[in-house]
């Protein structure tokens, strides 16, 4: 299960990166927005974040720049959205920081870089080890 969001700045890739989750075989739940009427990002990241906390799925959100979506969503406990550019970006924050969700611009990113960037995203596996460490670290800053 992918926990897919957007504000209206994200609203067009988010919709074509349904289709492109729905090819890979993966169930999406779409929290919003339907339209490109304008809303409030944070309320969007919420509703991501909050689902993916709660049943240890993937999320994808994506605001005009991805950077409101990711400040939001890291509010909750739980999640570690990186905002990702790039293909090397986007497996990294798999591999290293066991990232949770996925945030990018849909202003700022073209749909091919972010279907690859999803498609890294949901097949690289996190590799623990040292990192883990590092991940338990950042939880413990939930606790402040």
């Amino acid at each position: 299960m992918v926990v897919i969001g957007s504000d209206h700045g994200g609203f067009e890739l988010k919709e074509r990166i349904k289709d492109f989750l729905r090819e890979l075989g993966e169930e999406v739940e779409d929290v919003g927005v339907f339209s490109e009427e304008s809303c409030d990002y944070p309320d969007i990241a919420k509703e991501v974040a909050i689902r993916v906390a709660q049943n240890g799925s993937k999320g994808i959100l994506i605001c005009g720049t991805g950077i409101g979506m990711s400040i939001a969503a890291n509010k909750i406990k739980g999640v570690r959205c990186a905002l990702c550019h790039d293909a090397y970006t986007a497996e990294f924050a798999r591999r290293h920081n066991n990232a949770n969700i996925l945030a990018f611009g849909g202003r700022t990113t073209g749909v091919e870089i972010a279907k690859q960037m999803v498609k890294i995203f949901l097949s690289t596996e996190f590799d623990g080890g040292r990192h883990q460490r590092r991940i338990n670290k950042i939880s413990d800053l939930e606790a402040l």
